[in-house]
């Protein structure tokens, strides 16, 4: 299992369009893809949990993936949330 901490740098947080990309993205992985905020742990292949979660610009939020393709996926992951744009 690994697990990366980001702040979410984007005007939107993870609202509509990034939580899309995001839960896009998470699917092409065969491994479990979660995301913690405020204590929950949510399904990031799920765009209804993601939506949910309320993520805004300046909040922290963990990744925690564990399966076989954990490696890449945490590295494709972050680098999007670190980087995207609206």
């Amino acid at each position: 299992m690994l697990e990366a901490k980001i702040v979410l740098k984007n005007q939107t947080g993870l609202h509509a369009r990034p939580a899309s990309i995001l839960v896009t993205e998470a699917g092409k992985f065969k491994s479990d893809i979660y995301i913690l905020k405020d204590g929950r742990e949510i399904n990031a292949k799920s765009i209804l949990g993601i939506l949910s979660m309320g993520a805004r610009k300046g909040d922290e939020i963990t990744i925690r993936i564990s399966g076989e393709d954990e490696e890449q996926a945490l590295s494709r992951l972050t680098e999007l949330l670190e980087n995207f744009e609206e």
